[in-house]
């Protein structure tokens, strides 16, 4: 697990509630570091290239390049152009959910009730679907751009039999996973809850936003030579920005 430390300062830092959403720019060369401060976070999240809105996290090509269902060090979230969009260079979880999918609207409802914002305000029920959608306009983006998502924190296993398994209390209070971007991306998160999670309460939790300066990419760097998939990808990435691949 990498200390922050070792990274080439803070740069800035912000706590995101339970069932909140956010959306920013996060730059190549910088390390995003999401923190569950409670336990039992789930973080959706969609990522685009800040300059090729329409190029964005692909969950299938992650997937089967790295030939895994879930995420970790030192996996790699490759965009639908081949490209790496940001590294997993530590992390204390150890499975974050790719197949889970988002909450909506008819789902909270019917596991949680109904709270309306005229009823309570800023404490009304959200789901993933529409805080992501809220998100994506302020880039003009739309419905159309919400991929299969990630959900950082949370754990489904796929059953022998293929069923899916929610798996409660996968993630601990101070657990976190630090994301370095190799392109600079439109990041956009939602807090609600797993549309899986069998927490019969709506009880969505708060996690911390930081961001570091990323020390250079090494030749060593495990996740560039995890597969010759990253490589490619890596390189590829490299290629996009106008720099010598091999460096």
């Amino acid at each position: 697990m990498t200390h922050p430390n070792k990274y080439n300062g803070l740069i800035w830092q912000e706590s995101l509630p339970g069932g909140a959403h956010w959306s920013g720019v996060i730059r190549r060369g910088t390390v995003l570091r999401l923190t569950d401060l409670q336990g039992n976070a789930n973080v959706a999240m969609l990522i685009n290239n800040l300059e090729v809105k329409n190029e964005r996290y692909n969950m299938p090509d992650t997937l089967k390049a790295q030939k895994t269902a879930f995420l970790t060090t030192p996996n790699m979230c490759f965009s639908d152009m081949g490209r790496v969009m940001c590294s997993i260079i530590a992390d204390s979880c150890g499975w974050h959910d790719t197949i889970g999918g988002l909450s909506n609207a008819t789902i909270v409802q019917k596991k949680y009730g109904q709270k309306s914002y005229q009823e309570a305000h800023n404490d009304y029920f959200k789901n993933g679907y529409d805080s992501l959608i809220n998100e994506l306009g302020k880039w003009g983006l739309n419905a159309s751009d919400i991929m299969p998502n990630i959900n950082w924190f949370s754990k489904v296993r796929v059953e022998d039999n293929g069923s899916m398994t929610f798996v409660t209390n996968n993630s601990k209070a101070g657990d976190h996973v630090d994301l370095r971007f190799e392109m600079d991306c439109i990041v956009s998160l939602s807090t609600a809850q797993h549309p899986m999670d069998t927490n019969p309460e709506y009880n969505p939790q708060p996690i911390e936003l930081s961001v570091y300066k990323s020390l250079p990419v090494t030749h060593d760097d495990p996740c560039r030579l995890h597969r010759a998939e990253n490589q490619r990808a890596y390189y590829n990435t490299k290629v996009f920005y106008g720099e010598n691949p091999n460096d």
